[in-house]
């Protein structure tokens, strides 16, 4: 008589994901960022889009075709972008050379410039304009000096109320942006491979342009970005410098809800700015990304 054969035992089946309890942790772990997250941010915008459809009728888009079609609202679209534009392409190429000094060029006193740099971080864009003020304003030294040198009654540096001497006041004030991470990515380069270009005979502007600058793009991409957003959005410089011809978006927002109490027509500016910002943030993100992805095979 033949002894049957038993099947192996089957292995209980594993609770499903689904089922388990444990499957809801991280979304309960995530609720309340996002909550206040919405609350912040989220809040304070859909306020903003609601006010902007108020009419003295009830709700519509009236105030949006109304601000969209002014001529001072396409100045300072305009204007705005302009000067963000210019002012973020003298921090790259300011904060790129600065970076360069600093990391390939010993001199003394180096340390203490880095550690200066640190400084207009943390100071408010205000002071920036208050001591472009005392340096070049109408009674500013720069202009007692020329006046003493040269006999001269009337100012003669008087950019600061233009739009040359907004652009001037944000680089100063937004290049050490730049520089940080320009730094940082410099600090990972290998000090071999520059050994190693320079002994095979490539000249300091070769070993620069073909070894230095390809590994530091991320960071000029990075801090060009952050420079360009914040430059959109940036009020006290254009308030402190007294620039009453450069209206820029969050100037014109300040008017016309501060000055005039137009909230309906600030409300418009407003979505606007924001809509700009986030265009400008998720183009960064998608370049970046497509930028640094790596091939499938590597």
């Amino acid at each position: 008589m033949s002894t049957p054969v038993l099947d192996p035992p089957v292995p209980a089946a594993a609770p499903t994901a689904s089922g388990s309890p444990r499957s809801w942790l991280p979304i309960l772990w995530t609720l309340p960022p996002v909550l206040v997250v919405l609350g912040v941010a989220g809040y304070p915008i859909l306020r903003v889009l609601t006010e902007s459809t108020r009419t003295p009728a009830g709700r519509g888009t009236e105030v949006w075709t109304s601000v969209l079609g002014s001529e001072s609202f396409r100045d300072a679209l305009w204007r705005t972008v302009s000067i963000a534009v210019c002012a973020t392409a003298g921090c790259l190429v300011l904060g790129t050379f600065l970076a360069i000094v600093l990391a390939f060029v010993p001199f003394p006193g180096a340390g203490l410039v880095g550690r200066l740099i640190d400084t207009i971080l943390t100071l408010p864009s205000f002071l920036i304009t208050l001591a472009f003020t005392f340096l070049y304003g109408t009674a500013g030294a720069v202009n007692a000096l020329l006046a003493e040198l040269t006999g001269a009654t009337q100012p003669v540096v008087d950019f600061l109320t233009t739009p040359l001497g907004v652009i001037l006041a944000e680089i100063t004030y937004f290049t050490p942006f730049v520089v940080r991470p320009v730094l940082a990515a410099f600090a990972q380069l290998p000090r071999e491979q520059l050994d190693v270009a320079a002994s095979l005979g490539a000249s300091p502007w070769r070993v620069l342009r073909q070894v230095v600058l390809p590994e530091a793009w991320p960071a000029l991409a990075a801090g060009g970005s952050l420079v360009l957003l914040l430059t959109l959005n940036e009020f006290g410089i254009v308030l402190f410098t007294g620039a009453k011809g450069v209206i820029t978006l969050p100037a014109l927002i300040y008017t016309r809800g501060i000055v005039t109490f137009d909230l309906p027509g600030a409300a418009v500016l407003a979505s606007v700015q924001v809509l700009l910002s986030l265009s400008l943030y998720l183009t960064y993100r998608l370049v970046f990304a497509r930028f640094t992805a790596r091939p499938k095979g590597d």
